[in-house]
């Protein structure tokens, strides 16, 4: 009886861990895969994702087909027209150090019983993947991973990229080329140039800078941005030449006139495997575009049939990550700065140094506990390192440089809101609870107009900065309120672009439900689980009017999403927020799986050739 009731108290604990990973995976998810801008290093989102994976296979009831750990990539856009793949893009699996790349070279060994065992070596452009679809030669469909399922249509800007065909010559009638949209680094330095010249926002790092511009309603701008294409597999066809393995496919690619990386190479060992990605990362910075791994497959295709797939990624290949570059500089300051859901993340202000293709000044310090575990003070020599290749952090100071006198920091009581910083039991984070934080004000608007939300194109944050400063808007529902008179007179608009603007937010009054939802911004509730609340409920005030068991019973759900949702509604500013929206034209029972059939008939002949007889 006293084992069982440990067991029971265990599954409890896990179920709640279980929650918080995946409402933190899936908020990452979507950072990265919807809104172009994650916040977390590499590194440390594969350790969320791994902890997830083996809690949900520890305990098995409580797996969720939703779950983050089972699924890829992030929601589509609903700016573009969603494309259903006929073939899955599964995600890789990582390895993060060359322990875990002979590690997994072993289980391919074991799996396969003493065959021989071709390894294919291809550099991992940090990049866009995309998958292009030609039917009779021509092509078709361009559509991005979006969550493996369905991709977003964005065929007209990917016909603007020079070095992709636009006609195959002796192909199959039905023939899918997958590789990466990339941005070289001559393109996005000199693009940087004239941005600095013309007083624009520059490009925060080529990945993004890529992804950005693939998702642009105007091709045109797309083709000022001369994006450039690998080919790195054959998708769905009907038709053609067979191969034995990758090696021969991406020969027939080349043939068919796409560009495959000239760094790819084959492999009979994974000792050899092991030299050649030590090799890549000594090079990496000598490269003519961005790389951030090593991209290891078995060549043989008969033995990748053999070898099969997990939920969301091939056994028969994996990514090595590079380790992150590290420089040392002076500390000069540790700040805080509030998110959108009063989330606290401590800061390092530091002497401007250059790392990894950039100058860093800021860096990342995560939560308290990492403050005081890494044990930095103002005036450390630290080192720092862009995790992932994008987002700088501090991994610790340089004891022997320390200067004397430094004493440990501490985390500031209270907000510059005036309101007291709390930190709940058992939470890494500490947070300012107030709901009129104007630090949390500015997150919570960019977050409702952000690709994973709301999806409002122009809305970013310097205007939402601006408009804010100038009291036109104090919280999301101020903005349906808004004209263009209202912004005409701010920096950086004229008539045109105000009228845009206005004509952006007004397209928002329609988005799907669980869009709305998201937008909210409620702790524990991304997407995916929007997703489901609508689904069960219906519309967003239903899902709000429900008690914290009903939501709690909605598949995929549970306790602790159900609380933080019913805690939000509980607040009478928010109440006052939902009833102002709705008062401003914005549609709360929107059902998405009309909008999408709607979608799919809108563009039922796009890219088809059609013969008008008399």
């Amino acid at each position: 009886m006293a084992e069982e009731s440990r067991r029971v108290a265990i599954s409890e604990e896990a179920r709640l861990r279980i929650a918080d990973l995946r409402s933190s995976v899936a908020r990452h998810n979507a950072l990265y895969y919807e809104n172009d801008a994650p916040e977390l290093p590499d590194a440390e989102y594969d350790v969320l994702v791994r902890e997830l994976r083996e809690l949900e296979a520890e305990f098995p009831e409580l797996v969720d087909y939703s779950s983050p750990a089972q699924t890829v990539g992030g929601v589509p856009s609903a700016t573009f027209a969603p494309v259903q793949h006929a073939i899955p893009m599964t995600s890789l699996d990582n390895a993060m150090d060359v322990d875990e790349l002979r590690a997994w070279g072993e289980r391919v060994q074991n799996s396969l019983e003493g065959q021989l065992v071709n390894f294919v070596c291809e550099l991992k452009i940090d990049g866009l993947a995309m998958s292009i679809r030609y039917v009779d030669g021509e092509m078709v469909t361009a559509a991005t991973r979006g969550d493996g399922r369905v991709g977003e249509d964005v065929t007209a800007n990917v016909r603007t990229i020079s070095v992709i065909p636009q006609r195959l010559v002796s192909a199959p009638s039905i023939f899918e080329v997958r590789g990466e949209v990339f941005m070289p680094r001559a393109v996005f330095e000199a693009l940087n140039d004239e941005a600095a010249k013309t007083g624009e926002r520059e490009l925060v790092n080529p990945r993004n800078a890529a992804a950005g511009s693939l998702r642009q309603k105007d091709s045109s701008v797309t083709a000022r941005r001369r994006l450039s294409f690998w080919a790195y597999q054959i998708g769905d066809r009907k038709g053609g030449p067979e191969h034995s393995t990758h090696d021969e496919a991406l020969g027939y690619l080349s043939e068919l006139g796409f560009p495959v990386n000239p760094e790819v190479t084959v492999y009979l060992s994974i000792d050899d495997v092991v030299d050649f990605c030590k090799s890549a990362v000594a090079r990496r910075h000598d490269l003519e575009y961005d790389v951030d791994g090593v991209v290891v497959k078995v060549d043989d295709l008969a033995q990748r049939e053999a070898l099969g797939y997990t939920s969301r990624a091939p056994r028969w290949a994996i990514a090595f990550k590079f380790p992150p570059e590290e420089r040392t500089t002076k500390l000069l300051d540790i700040r805080v700065s509030v998110g959108r859901t009063g989330r606290t993340t401590p800061f390092a202000v530091l002497d401007p140094v250059f790392v990894d293709g950039s100058t860093v000044s800021m860096a990342t310090l995560h939560n308290e506990d990492q403050v005081r575990i890494k044990d930095v003070r103002p005036g450390d020599t630290v080192i720092v390192r862009k995790a992932g290749d994008v987002i700088p952090e501090v991994v610790g100071p340089v004891l022997s440089d320390r200067p004397d006198g430094t004493v440990p920091w501490t985390f500031p009581k209270r907000c510059e809101c005036g309101s007291e910083f709390v930190r709940a039991d058992g939470e890494a984070d500490t947070r300012c609870v107030e709901p009129q934080c104007p630090f949390q004000r500015d997150q919570q608007i960019m977050y409702w107009a952000s690709r994973g939300a709301m999806d409002i194109e122009g809305l970013g944050e310097r205007t939402v900065v601006q408009l804010t400063e100038c009291e036109l808007v104090n919280d999301v529902a101020d903005l349906y309120r808004l004209s263009a008179d209202d912004v005409v007179d701010l920096e950086g608009f004229a008539r045109l672009s105000a009228e845009k603007l206005i004509a952006a937010i007004d397209e928002s009054r329609r988005q799907p439900a669980w869009r709305v939802l998201t937008g909210f911004g409620i702790k524990h509730l991304g997407p995916t689980v929007a997703k489901a609340l609508i689904a069960a409920r219906g519309s967003v005030r239903a899902v709000f009017t429900s008690s914290e068991a009903e939501l709690s019973e909605v598949d995929g759900i549970g306790d602790v999403i159900a609380e933080s949702v019913t805690r939000w509604w509980e607040l009478p500013i928010h109440r006052d927020l939902v009833d102002r929206l709705e008062a401003g034209g914005v549609v709360l029972d929107i059902d998405d799986r009309a909008v999408s059939e709607s979608e799919a008939l809108e563009h039922t002949l796009e890219g088809r050739a059609v013969v008008i007889t008399g």
